[in-house]
Parts: structure tokens; C-alpha cells; sequence
């Protein structure tokens, strides 16, 4: 599968991209997986992720890890990005931004495997982490620890 033909569909990559203002308007871009046959994890991390609360319009703030054995799919990283950066001006709850991302993208790639972890900043005193999975996690796969610790404040 020669370079031309992997990313001959992406609209986005290469030129200047506008942030889409809404999640639902974002344009999510997949290539095809140039190692299809042969099984891996690919981890993408988000340590400056941010949404709005839906109630108070105050900011979010949150870790994402994102981890998936692709088949013959990968997510074109810069897609991804403005994706996620869409959510800067959304207003959602912490658990609905976390899980409609990890669908989003296993509906997108089809994966053999996809989980995602958002990691929540504190807002009221009360970290939220938020797990979402497409079902258990292959035994015969390396798929390190996320590596982001419980919050812990000053503690």
C-alpha cells in the first residue's frame, strides 16, 4: 500500500484546518492501517483535554488516555485533535464527553479492541474518572497501565 494511496481521502491533514465549534461537527478521519494482520496498541494522550459543565458554562479540565488495537483502521492524528479540541466550547457532564469519544472512534475504526480513560480535575472537590471499553482487554497484547495515578490533591 503505497504513501499515496493511505492518505489520498484526508481532507485535513496538510492544509489550515478551522476548529470545528461543536463535537458533532467535527470531521473524524481514519486511514487505512498500512500493518493490518499484525496486532498492536496504539495509545493517543490528551493531558490538556477541556469541556464545559452544561449547567455553569465553567470549564473542564481533564486527562484522556486512549488506547485501541486497530484492524484495518488507524485515526488520523490531526482529525483527532480538532475533535478533541471541539469539546473546548461544549457544554457537557465529564461521563458523556468520555464515552461518546470512545464510541465515537469505535465506531469509526471498528477496532479489535478501544478503551478510553478520562481522568477529571477536581471542580467542587470531587475528582470524576470516567472508563469506557469495547469489552476485555486481549491477554496476548501489550497494553501498558494508562499511568495516570488517582488524584490525590496536596496529599
Amino acid at each position: 500500500m503505497s504513501r499515496d494511496d493511505i492518505y489520498s481521502g484526508l481532507t485535513q491533514l496538510g492544509k489550515a484546518t478551522e476548529i470545528p465549534s461543536d463535537p458533532e461537527q467535527a470531521v473524524l478521519e481514519r486511514v487505512p492501517n498500512p500493518q493490518a494482520g499484525t496486532r498492536y496498541a496504539v495509545r493517543f494522550t490528551a493531558p490538556e483535554f477541556t469541556s464545559l459543565c452544561p449547567m455553569t458554562g465553567q470549564p473542564d479540565f481533564a486527562h484522556l488516555v486512549i488506547d485501541y488495537l486497530p484492524a484495518g483502521w488507524l485515526v488520523e492524528s490531526k482529525s483527532l485533535k480538532l475533535y478533541l479540541t471541539s469539546f473546548r466550547n461544549h457544554g457537557a457532564f465529564h461521563e458523556d464527553c468520555t464515552v461518546s469519544i470512545g464510541r465515537r472512534l469505535a465506531e469509526l475504526l471498528e477496532p479489535e479492541w478501544l478503551r478510553i480513560g478520562g481522568y477529571w480535575y477536581p471542580r467542587g472537590g470531587i475528582p470524576i474518572d470516567v472508563f469506557y471499553q469495547t469489552g476485555p482487554a486481549p491477554a496476548d497484547v501489550w497494553i501498558p497501565d494508562q499511568g495516570v495515578p488517582s488524584y490525590r490533591g496536596r496529599g
